[in-house]
């Protein structure tokens, strides 16, 4: 009970050297390529995933965006299982750093917007100055409307890093409760155990779903500007 509570989210460290590298590329080693006719169960199981969210979140793409399709695909593989290996014990997760979810937001955010700027001038432009406006509004709202085009990577990363953040933190803490009643009282420290397998549960759902938000924002963001 005395450990620090945010130990979990600090950087592992061998022989004075981040072991964050190593960890980030840990993930790709979980989805193997098969060069089988036929594929087993496990790599079909993947390829049939993958090919529903892909069907689902090009649907609304034109031709120029549907050529993202392969870098959409690996981010939200990559942020699934950064987010499932996180819930290992003694894991680390790179997903609670801020500094490398804007690592991935701001690149792919100006991506889109430089499409946007490159394919449709006039129309991303347009999105600073809603039709109909009348004068006097026109500074405030080109303000308005450039503050929310620049501050989207910023929303992209911080609701990842926030809800993974509060899972690791609420199951570190109840946890940690649970153990301290299991000398108190028997009874209450079955029902917290319950509640952290519960917990536990809710967290691998919330570890795919974040993923899959990110991703779909990032697709959206990019509907926009093809």
């Amino acid at each position: 009970m005395n450990e620090n509570l945010f130990a979990s989210f600090i950087t592992p460290m061998m022989f004075g050297l981040p072991l964050v590298t190593l960890i980030v590329l840990f993930p790709s080693l979980l989805f193997p390529t098969s060069s089988r006719l036929v594929n087993n169960r496990l790599i079909s199981l993947q390829q049939w995933m993958l090919q529903l969210v892909l069907k689902q979140m090009m649907s609304i793409h034109n031709t120029k965006g549907q050529t993202w399709a392969l870098m959409l695909m690996s981010l939200i593989l990559f942020i699934g299982s950064t987010n499932l290996l996180g819930l290992l014990p003694h894991s680390f997760t790179p997903t609670t750093q801020l500094s490398m979810n804007l690592g991935m937001a701001i690149p792919l955010w100006a991506g889109a917007v430089i499409t946007g700027f490159r394919n449709k001038t006039k129309a991303s432009l347009a999105h600073f100055l809603p039709q109909g406006t009348p004068t006097p509004l026109i500074p405030m709202l080109v303000i308005i409307e450039t503050i929310s085009l620049f501050i989207q990577p910023v929303a992209l990363a911080v609701r990842l890093t926030a809800n993974i953040t509060a899972g690791h933190l609420l199951i570190h803490l109840i946890g940690g409760a649970t153990l301290a009643l299991m000398s108190i009282n028997t009874t209450t420290a079955l029902i917290t155990f319950i509640i952290l397998i519960l917990l536990t549960v809710l967290e691998f759902a919330v570890a795919m779903i974040q993923a899959y938000v990110f991703t779909l924002l990032v697709s959206l963001y990019l509907h926009d500007n093809t």
